[in-house]
């Protein structure tokens, strides 16, 4: 029998938080979530203290993940005795990757907890909600009543999603490709989001066209191998990520597009060629490297050696040669010698990356890393995981001081910190800071950079691009 989740009548206002930890992909589902639960009554709200339903969406890829959600979950309990003390109540649920990875070990351990979901069944919340709402008088009376959904089910959640309600700033995410075949050693998406999965064309020129008619002048394509992207065309065709980007190009309102994340192994020919030939394809490309050397990449399995990520780096600053790079690196892997680190510190120097993520590995439970011997001593880590950086941070800071004096567009998407100011993305996805008009945010407006620093770019307001009011 399924169940019912949407009310016959106006649901009553409630109010929804939730708090979204680690990737972009997190954002989006957050943004999902909040989308199937809006027929249940839960509209958004800012605070958590305000809330009748906090959701922590987790991410399980970094250091101590497990024991973050857990200090929260701490709170979150004392919240909810506050709460029933006002005669309200408080469902809390936990969703992502932890949910994934330890869904029974949540319920064990803090049984407070309403409702457990995976990533790839989160499209069934709104029955999870229902079937936690009516356990509720269970619960007050102390017995664990929480609904744990972990499974990879056979349908695709995006085929029961509801069409995305809103888009702020003129920015809009869009989730094409999900999941991942290539088991990295150090990673445990593959056993939290499962297997690759393309969605079809269709479907993902559908959802854009939607944000685009609700606001977004950009759309940035997400998936966790975002360039593995092989989706069914309408004709039965397959297609590359190439021809989404095309296709998406010619989308009236659309204005920048981006794609994230990627995997050297997966840079074709087509895909280079797109960053030449496509204007709204952003000048900048996050490609993860992890290590410069040879060594060090086998032992995670990455597919790929030093020569092939420098040959795409060639490749696309012949196609676009003002192209910005963004990676990710990992230093301490077990079995990472000092000479594998100036092999990776020696390939920061030779490409020059605009921005970079850089951590110490940690151990995921689960993983081969996990068990391989000659794990690296924390000090060791530190020392160099503070050169790279200080390598990184001078050579961001030099890319942002180069922008000084250029007029560039900006898509502003916030109010800033001061009064008057607005905060907004150049094309190389800098954060740019400028006194402007509210009325601004979610346009493209000129703007002339006054200074550049570590972090930010700052500015002065030249003229609006004129897109309409």
């Amino acid at each position: 029998m399924t169940e019912t989740t949407q009310p016959t009548k106006a649901a009553p206002r409630r109010k929804l938080f939730i708090r979204t930890y680690g990737c972009q992909m997190n954002v989006y589902d957050s943004q999902r979530m909040a989308d199937l639960l809006r027929p249940l009554g839960y509209a958004p709200t800012e605070t958590q203290d305000d809330a009748d339903m906090v959701v922590l969406n987790t991410c399980h890829i970094r250091e101590k993940a497990s024991e973050k959600v857990f200090s929260e979950l701490g709170r979150l309990r004392l919240r909810r005795e506050e709460r029933r003390a006002e005669g309200a109540d408080l469902v809390v649920a936990v969703a992502g990757c932890v949910a994934q990875a330890e869904g029974e070990e949540i319920l064990r351990r803090a049984p407070m907890v309403d409702i457990v979901v995976g990533p790839q069944a989160y499209h069934r919340l709104p029955e999870m909600v229902a079937r936690a709402e009516r356990a509720a008088g269970a619960r007050r009376g102390g017995r664990g009543a929480g609904v744990l959904d972990t499974e990879f089910p056979a349908e695709p959640k995006f085929d029961f999603l509801p069409a995305p309600s809103a888009v702020t700033g003129g920015s809009a995410f869009l989730s094409i490709q999900e999941g991942c075949d290539k088991f990295c050693t150090f990673c445990v998406v593959p056993y939290t989001r499962g297997a690759e999965y393309s969605r079809p064309v269709a479907a993902i020129l559908t959802e854009a066209r939607g944000l685009v008619a609700a606001g977004a002048l950009e759309l940035t394509l997400l998936g966790q191998n975002v360039n593995a992207w092989h989706g069914e065309a309408p004709d039965g065709s397959t297609w590359n990520l190439a021809q989404l980007i095309h296709a998406l190009a010619e989308i009236e309102g659309v204005r920048r597009l981006r794609y994230t994340t990627s995997h050297p192994r997966d840079m074709d020919d087509a895909l280079i060629a797109a960053h030449r030939d496509v204007p709204a394809l952003m000048p900048y490309l996050h490609l993860p490297v992890q290590s410069g050397s040879d060594r060090v990449l086998d032992a995670m399995n990455r597919q790929h050696g030093r020569d092939l990520f420098l040959r795409i780096v060639e490749r696309l600053r012949a196609a676009r040669p003002d192209i910005a790079l963004s990676s990710d690196f990992i230093v301490g892997f077990p079995g990472e010698r000092d000479a594998d680190f100036d092999d990776t510190m020696r390939l920061i120097e030779e490409v020059g990356f605009a921005s970079a993520f850089s951590f110490k590995y940690s151990a995921r439970p689960g993983t081969p890393g996990a068990a391989m011997a000659d794990q690296i001593p924390e000090t060791v880590k530190e020392a160099r995981l503070a050169a790279l950086q200080s390598l990184l941070r001078a050579q961001q800071t030099a890319f942002n001081e180069g922008t000084a004096g250029r007029t560039l567009e900006v898509l502003f998407q916030e109010r800033g910190r001061r009064e008057g100011q607005l905060i907004g993305k150049s094309p190389w996805l800098q954060s740019v800071h400028a006194q402007a008009p509210e009325r601004l945010i979610g346009r493209l407006v000129e703007v002339r950079v006054t200074s550049g620093h570590a972090n930010s770019l700052a500015g002065e307001v030249v003229t609006n691009l004129g897109v309409a009011a």
